[in-house]
């Protein structure tokens, strides 16, 4: 069984998790506009790759830097949007239909309310979704340090600490050096 990840007070996840705020998206765009196209191949159309890289605001992956490098940008030149296809067909939030695809009634209950499902999104992330570049085998031997370091950060949260003291106790590379130094 999977540690849960619980979501504690009133937080925003969508301006919290670019993950979820895309996800958010995509099933909203497609809600709104009777669904994203497919190509041929299979592949979200252009149109909805260039609306994803200028809303989906996800760090690293601004529309300036992904058209600084192509004109014109196709699924596969949005990595994010990868990820994002991927999570929302894992969780059932977006069906195939010919050459669209539309949100199903899950989807509509994550539009509804996406803070409930959030934990579900964690959850599945970090335990248990297949990266482009790793096996299954990887995925099953990260879920060992994922709960040693959630355990950890579990019991450091009950004493207090600061984002510094984790990150040293979770590098111990870092711990010589000053905050200062780490932050540069």
């Amino acid at each position: 069984m999977l540690p849960e990840i619980h979501l504690q007070g009133d937080v925003d996840v969508a301006a919290l998790s670019p993950l979820l705020r895309g996800m958010l998206l995509s099933v909203a765009y497609a809600d709104g506009e009777g669904g994203i196209g497919l190509t041929a191949t299979g592949a979200m159309n252009r149109k909805f790759v260039h609306w994803a890289a200028v809303h989906f605001l996800w760090p690293g992956f601004t529309a300036e830097d992904l058209y600084s490098m192509n004109k014109v940008l196709n699924e596969r030149d949005m990595p994010p949007l990868w990820v994002v296809r991927d999570m929302a067909r894992h969780l059932k939030l977006l069906r195939r239909k010919k050459d669209v695809l539309l949100p199903t009634r899950r989807g509509r209950e994550f539009l509804a309310n996406p803070n409930a499902f959030f934990d579900l999104i964690a959850t599945d992330y970090l335990y248990s979704y297949v990266h482009d570049t790793e096996r299954e085998e990887e995925v099953r031997a990260r879920l060992r340090w994922w709960r040693m370091f959630l355990n950890l950060l579990n019991i450091k949260a009950r004493k207090g600490c600061t984002p510094m003291e984790v990150v040293k106790i979770l590098y111990p590379d870092f711990a010589p050096l000053s905050d200062t130094e780490i932050t540069l």
